[in-house]
C-alpha cells in the first residue's frame, strides 16, 4: 500500500572544494568561496527541516577529494545528527570524488544515515518521519575513483516495495563535459527496470531526463568555477499516494557564479561604460536574493568603443575600476567582477560594404566568398599560413591548427582587419 511522502535529492556536495586562481580577490571573498560549500550543506539541513521532508538521498561525491578532510566529515556528521533529531533518514552512495577506499576519520555515524556499500546494489527501506514505510532505497557506491563499469545493469528492484527509488552516480547518454564513469543510457534506465525514481549524481548541471520513470540530475548544491553558472541546489521530490510525482527546485547556493552581457551599441567613452557596467552590477546584487556574486560581464555588439576594447591593457584596467570601486564588507552580499569579456565589433554598415568601391570593401567580399564556399578558404587559409607552419618549431607547435583551419579564424580575420581599416579611416 503507497502513502504520500517527500524527499530530498542532493548530489555533488563537494565539501571543502579548492578555489584557484583568485590569489588577488579579496580576503572576504576567498573566506566566503572556502566555505560555500559548507554554507549549502548548512541550507540543505535547513531546508529539510523545514520543509518537513521524511528523507534525503544524496547521490555521490559528499566530498571533493577521496581523502577528505577532517572539518568536512565533522560538519556532516553534525548536520545529520540534527536531522536525526527531527526523525528525518539520509541515503548515500559515494562517487569519484569520494570512493570509500579514500582515508577518513572513524568517526561515528547517526543511526538515521546509511552509506551504501561499494560490492554490488543494496537496498534499504525508507520511512516517513510518522514511521510508515514510504520506499525502498537501492545504490552502490565507487570502491575507487575509476569506475568503468556499467553499474545501473545490476540494479534490481525489491516487488513488495511501495516505492523505488535508485542512486546513481554516473554519465548517463556520454555527457562529454564530465568522465565516463558508471556510463549507461536513458533508454537502460526507463526501460522497464521498475524504479520509480533515479536520483543522479555526477553531471553538475540539474536536468530531467525523463519522467515517468522520473530520470533526474540534481546538478551540485554549490557552484565551484565559473563554467558552473547559475542557481544551484536540490530537488524536493513530493510522491502522492498514487504514486504521482511532483519535483521543486530550491536554491542553496551561498555564492552564485553569474555572467551578464552587456550591449556597447550606444556607449561613446570608457567613463560612460564604467558608469553603465556599475548599473548593471546593482541590478545583479539586487536580483541574488541575499547572494555574494562572482560575476563575469560580457560586452557584446558593434559599437564605437570597439577599438579601444582590442586593447587588452583597456580591458584590463577597465576590470581592476570595476572591482576598486565597490567595497566588500562583512556579513553584507556583494558582487565581485571576476571576469570582463570583449566580444564587440567595429560599427559596420555592412550593405554598404558589400558594394563599396574600396580596398575595406573588397576585403569584405573577399572574405565573405570564402566563408560560402569551404574549399576556396582551405586552400586561402593553407597558403595564408605557409612559411609559418613550414617553420621549423612553429610548425610543430602548431601543427594540430594547421590540419584544421578552423572557420573561426575567418570571421575573426574580418572583424579585425575590416574593423582596423574603418577605426583608421574615422581617425584621418
Amino acid at each position: 500500500m503507497s502513502v504520500s511522502f517527500r524527499f530530498i535529492h542532493a548530489a555533488d556536495l563537494h565539501l571543502d572544494s579548492p578555489f584557484r586562481g583568485l590569489a588577488k580577490a579579496p580576503g572576504r571573498v576567498r573566506e566566503a568561496l572556502a566555505d560555500s560549500t559548507f554554507a549549502a550543506l548548512r541550507q540543505l539541513t535547513v531546508a529539510a527541516i523545514r520543509e518537513h521532508a521524511d528523507f534525503i538521498v544524496l547521490a555521490g561525491d559528499l566530498f571533493d577529494e577521496a581523502d577528505r578532510s577532517l572539518r568536512a566529515q565533522l560538519m556532516l556528521v553534525r548536520e545529520w545528527e540534527k536531522l536525526e533529531e527531527h526523525g528525518i533518514g539520509v541515503f548515500i552512495i559515494h562517487g569519484n570524488h569520494d570512493p570509500l577506499n579514500g582515508a577518513r576519520a572513524a568517526l561515528k555515524l547517526p543511526p538515521n544515515v546509511y552509506v551504501f556499500g561499494a560490492e554490488q546494489m543494496e537496498y534499504m527501506p525508507a520511512y516517513r518521519r510518522s514511521g510508515e514505510l514510504a520506499a525502498f532505497i537501492y545504490g552502490r557506491s565507487y570502491g575507487t575513483r575509476v569506475m568503468t563499469e556499467n553499474m545501473a545493469a545490476g540494479y534490481r528492484i525489491q516487488p513488495e516495495a511501495p516505492f523505488h527509488i535508485a542512486l546513481l552516480h554516473g554519465n548517463v547518454n556520454g555527457d562529454g563535459s564530465h568522465d565516463p564513469y558508471a556510463p549507461c543510457t536513458l533508454g537502460e534506465l526507463t526501460g522497464g527496470k521498475g524504479f520509480d525514481y533515479w536520483a543522479l549524481g555526477h553531471i553538475h548541471h540539474r536536468s530531467v531526463l525523463h519522467t515517468y520513470p522520473h530520470v533526474v540530475y540534481s546538478g551540485n548544491t554549490q557552484g565551484r568555477n565559473p563554467r558552473e553558472i547559475g542557481a544551484k541546489g536540490c530537488y524536493i521530490v513530493d510522491v502522492s499516494a498514487s504514486r504521482a510525482i511532483e519535483l521543486k527546485f530550491l536554491p542553496l547556493d551561498r555564492v552564485r557564479w553569474h555572467e551578464q552581457s552587456f550591449s556597447i551599441a550606444a556607449v561613446s567613452s570608457e567613463q560612460e561604460l564604467l558608469q553603465q557596467l556599475d548599473g548593471v552590477i546593482d541590478q545583479v546584487l539586487a536580483e541574488a536574493e541575499g547572494r555574494s556574486v562572482m560575476l563575469r560581464l560580457i560586452l557584446t555588439d558593434r559599437g564605437p568603443l570597439h577599438q579601444k576594447l582590442s586593447d587588452p591593457a583597456v580591458v584590463s584596467t577597465l576590470l581592476e575600476q570595476l572591482q576598486e570601486g565597490r567595497q566588500i564588507l562583512s556579513g553584507e552580499a556583494w558582487v565581485l567582477v571576476h571576469g570582463l569579456e570583449v566580444n564587440t565589433g567595429a560599427v559596420l554598415n555592412l550593405q554598404e560594404l558589400a558594394v563599396e568601391d574600396s580596398f575595406a570593401g573588397e576585403l569584405y567580399r573577399l572574405s565573405a566568398k570564402l566563408a560560402e564556399d569551404e574549399t576556396l578558404w582551405r586552400e586561402f587559409a593553407k597558403e595564408a599560413v605557409g612559411q609559418v607552419a613550414s617553420h621549423a618549431k612553429l610548425g610543430r607547435l602548431m601543427q594540430a591548427k594547421w590540419d584544421e583551419l578552423p572557420r573561426r579564424w575567418l570571421a575573426q580575420a574580418q572583424e579585425l582587419t575590416v574593423g582596423a581599416i574603418r577605426g583608421n579611416d574615422r581617425d584621418v
